[in-house]
This record gives C-alpha cells, structure tokens and sequence, in this order.
C-alpha cells in the first residue's frame, strides 16, 4: 500500500503535495495541562522531522543526490539516497502523534522542529532546493499550528543562494509563523565567514529571528570511514570550523544582535577554546585578518545545546559559555541523541532549581523570542 501510495506521489508537484492534517497524522494533545505539577518546564530545542512522503525529486528536477523515503515495513522506513540507504528511521520520524506520546513518557513539554540536515541540499540547483525548503517549511508550520502547544517550527533554506535564502526567511517568519532557522556548518564550499552569507545575516539580525548551526556533510572517506567517525569526531570538528569562521571571519561583529545557538554543545571549541585565542594571540599575521577581537570576547555571543552526554562535560561547558547560553537539546529520534531528554540536568545535584530552569526552557524562550507564549 505505502508503494502503490508513494507511486501516485511522484508525478505531483511539491505546491499539490502541500502538507495537510492527514500527512501529519491529524494529531491532538488533550493533555492541555501536561506540564501540570511538574518541577520543570521542558522544551527540546533540537530535534528532527520529516514528512511522512514527498515526491520522486530525482525523476521531479532530473538529477540524483536527494533522498527519498522508502517506507519498507509498517513503522519504518529507509532514508534513500542514489539507491543506498542513508539512515532507516522509524514513525517518531514522521508521526507527530507518536512523537507526542514519546514526549510524555519522557516529560518533555515542547519540542522545537527542524528538518533533518541531508535535507539541506545546498549542493543542488538553488531553484530546486527552494522548491523542496518551501515544502518541509510548510510541513513544519502545519504541524505545529495542529499542536501549538507541543511544536515550535525552525525552517531551512536554500543558503547556496542568499537572495532566494532571505526570500524562503521572510516567508518562514512572516508568513508561515516559524521562530527561527536550522542551517548547515557550511554551505558546499563556504564557510559561514563567506562574504555571500552578509545578506543572510543582515536579514536575520533585521528579523530577530534565531539561528540554530548544525553540523552536517563530514568528511566519511579514507581514515574517517571507520567507526561512525565522522558521526562521533567530524561533526564535533564541522562545528568549531562553524564557530571559528564566524568569529574570526568577523560576522558577530558587525551584526552585533545575530542570535546564534550551535548544536552538540558548541562541538569540539570549548575544549580547545585555549588553543584558539592562544593561536589568535601569537599569530595575528595568520588569524586575526578580519577582525581584531579576541575570540574570547565573543564568548557571550555564542549559544549551544546541552547535548554532550556527561555531566562533567556540561559543567565544563557552563563555566565556558555561562548558564545563560546553554538550552536542552536532545538530537531526538535519532541514537546519538539523548534518549530522555534533561534528564541528566535535571539530576546534576550541583544545579540550582534556577539554573535547571534556564537550561530546561527559560534561555531557548529569550532564544527563540517566545517568552510571552503559554506552553
């Protein structure tokens, strides 16, 4: 049934395949008081959905390199890419009623929605890759105007083209309601210094709207084909590349009220935060070409998730970054994720009740600019 279905799917085009109540499970929260008597506030800033179909792209635009969803066992499906199998997922993928009852068996009140980043397609003709971001977005605002209470919606662009990139961002936050965008720790051969990206950052600053970094396309050959490296090193490192092209590459300082929050902890900079300024400090010749601000000074500009699986880790991080710039983050429904969210803040006896507020909801509210919606 799902073939005959996905079958009848490929010859439409995205704008008749608009996301509507029975694509995203028509799902309901009677629970309207779910965090009633609870301690704590929780509101997920990373985690990933995708539509439960879309069309053929490659027979829709002509060429290979997009993925598609080959729904091969009831609750399952296999993430398709150039006839290989990029990742199988499972409904909590798709559905959001079951991602609902999961977020209630783990007391997470709120999830914040983002594509999943194979999806960004930056490689692609731009005019294909804006067709695709303005379906997902659209899938995305759909299912969060179905649960407002449970979903807030980041969307994704076509950022190989920063004129149809600003277009796809004020649609996102004028039209379709969505707090915010998910974009790449590079776009193809662009680091987020690119002088091409300034018409993204100048519109994101104009809009307020914030700007979650994920890592994404890792380096996977040679020495990094073994052992889920470029998972488990690579993309820790995409980040810190991220982090460090635009602090060095100066776009926190010229747009000074950017919001950027960077996935898995900030990566691998952190820890190796010493290493840079110090790098900063002996070779300026070398790294500090455009801007003459320590990398230190922008500590206070750079948000990151908690997602680091150790509490020592995320002390660590606190003491780096500051409590006020650190947001529960879980990578949901993915393995390398955490699999219940806040958990391991929640039990950290050497947080204050306080602090385990900002990290579990009070900082990706003033993040997110949401403070005055009831949850």
């Amino acid at each position: 049934m799902a073939d005959t279905l996905a079958n009848k799917l490929d010859g439409l085009s995205l704008d008749q395949l608009a996301p509507s109540s029975t694509t995203t499970d028509n799902a309901t929260d009677d629970s309207t008081a779910h965090n009633a008597g609870r301690k704590f506030l929780k509101i997920d800033l990373h985690t990933h959905i995708l539509p439960k179909h879309w069309p053929n792209l490659e027979k829709k635009y002509g060429y290979g390199g997009w993925v598609q969803m080959e729904h091969h066992e009831p609750g399952k499906a296999r993430m398709m890419m150039n006839g290989k199998n990029f990742r199988t997922v499972e409904c909590n993928c798709w559905s959001s009623q079951q991602r609902i009852k999961e977020m209630i068996s783990t007391e997470v009140d709120v999830q914040v929605l983002s594509t999943v980043p194979v999806m960004f397609n930056y490689a692609a003709k731009p005019e294909h890759t804006l067709d695709l971001a303005r379906y997902l977005n659209d899938h995305i605002a759909q299912v969060c105007a179905e649960n407002p209470k449970r979903f807030v919606g980041l969307g994704t662009l076509p950022m190989q083209a920063p004129e149809l990139a600003v277009q796809e961002l004020r649609r996102c936050v004028n039209e379709l309601g969505l707090s915010g965008i998910q974009i790449g720790s590079h776009v193809n051969d662009w680091n987020l210094d690119a002088p091409e990206l300034d018409l993204v950052w100048e519109a994101a600053e104009e809009l307020g709207v914030a700007i979650f970094v994920h890592p994404w396309d890792m380096d996977n050959k040679g020495r990094m084909e073994k052992y889920w490296f470029p998972w488990l090193i690579g993309m820790p490192c995409e980040t810190t590349v991220a982090i460090c092209s635009m602090v060095f590459g100066g776009v926190f300082e010229r747009y000074p009220d950017l919001k950027v929050c960077f996935a898995h902890g900030g990566g691998s900079f952190p820890g190796t935060i010493g290493r840079i300024e110090h790098g900063f400090n002996v070779r300026p010749d070398l790294c500090a070409i455009r801007t003459k601000q320590s990398p230190l000074t922008y500590l206070d500009r750079i948000h990151v998730d908690s997602l680091v699986h150790d509490e020592d880790t995320l002390q660590f991080l606190i003491k780096k970054v500051g409590i006020d710039h650190i947001m529960l983050g879980s990578d949901y429904p993915f393995p390398l994720g955490e699999h219940h969210p806040g958990k391991m803040i929640e039990e950290c006896e050497w947080l204050t009740d306080d602090q385990k507020v900002k990290l579990l909801s009070g900082n990706v509210l003033k993040f997110l600019g949401i403070e005055k919606r009831e949850f």
